[in-house]
């Protein structure tokens, strides 16, 4: 009734409590690095191209007649980069759940705003949101982190079940509000790309050694792939509004000369769960509380491309 309606337009607003070993700070700046998950050295390419100019060069990345079809921040792939997208998109579902024993689905795309809601994305980011006309709207999912977690919305799970690991390979939507004059040239920043995400529903006891590992699931694409890439620690002040702890993965692009995120792996704790009223009960029947939810990339399909081009 109106009660519960206030009380989740309250659960809103509220942010996450962020874990004790989350470094405190404002933004960027104060983000830590893990020297122990760091792997290998920047190429030493002499004058290196961006991937644009090299998808360009070949006639397999088309971003004018996409704009001429779609706008901006769209892109068509043809040929062998087609063929390289999904040659890759292939590669990581094979060894999540291969390797590490994730359940592969294919999930919806369009999606209801109470699953936006549970994960997080509503109603703080909708302007970064695409939706159908209508008092009802549908809303394209800006990740498949909303229809997995959402999974498990309204129900009371099985201790003995947990931890269930899922990932999907979808196209993901978002308007990339405030971004403009950010990443304007190529396939950083798109209004559609293509991404293969990872997601655990755990036990709150489980969630910490699950966050750790869902990192080396995501980060050995990477390292299969021979990429360079970092690890960081995001501090308070620079994490997801949903998240209490996060690592961020960032591989080295050299037309760039820097290194980019490709991966967010977030430890989201009772955050989702609560909003999703998703709970536990253990052996004996005993209804316990929320179950904990972690999510993040492994990996985005395009900026993986782009790393290898």
């Amino acid at each position: 009734g109106e009660l519960e309606t206030e009380l989740r337009d309250l659960l809103a607003v509220l942010p996450n409590l962020p874990a004790a070993d989350a470094p405190d700070g404002a933004d960027e700046n104060s983000n830590v690095a893990v020297a122990a998950r760091a792997f290998g050295k920047p190429p030493g390419i002499t004058a290196p191209k961006q991937h644009f100019e090299i998808g360009e060069a070949l006639g397999q990345m088309d971003f004018e007649r996409a704009a001429k079809v779609s706008g901006a921040r769209f892109v068509y792939l043809k040929a062998e980069l087609a063929k390289l997208e999904r040659a890759i998109a292939a590669f990581m579902l094979d060894t999540h759940t291969e390797k590490f024993g994730y359940t592969e689905v294919s999930p919806p795309v369009l999606a209801k705003s109470a699953a936006l809601f549970g994960t997080g994305q509503l109603p703080k980011f909708q302007e970064d949101l695409f939706r159908t006309a209508g008092e009802d709207p549908f809303w394209l999912v800006p990740t498949a982190e909303v229809p997995l977690t959402n999974y498990v919305a309204d129900e009371i799970l099985n201790e003995a079940e947990l931890p269930l690991r899922f990932t999907a390979f979808t196209p993901c939507f978002r308007a990339e509000a405030g971004a403009a004059g950010k990443d304007t040239r190529g396939m950083i920043r798109l209004h559609q790309f293509n991404k293969v995400e990872l997601v655990s529903i755990t036990t709150p006891d489980q969630s910490g050694a699950e966050h750790e590992r869902m990192t080396d699931a995501a980060q050995e694409i990477l390292k299969r792939l021979d990429l360079a890439h970092r690890v960081v620690t995001l501090c308070t002040g620079d994490m997801g509004f949903s998240a209490r702890k996060t690592y961020d993965i960032e591989v080295w692009l050299p037309g760039q000369n820097a290194f980019r995120e490709i991966s967010s792996c977030s430890n989201c704790g009772d955050f989702q769960a609560r909003r999703m009223t998703t709970r536990y009960r253990n052996a004996e029947g005993k209804v316990k509380g929320p179950v904990h939810t972690l999510n993040g990339p492994g990996l985005a399909v395009g900026r993986t491309l782009v790393a290898i081009l």
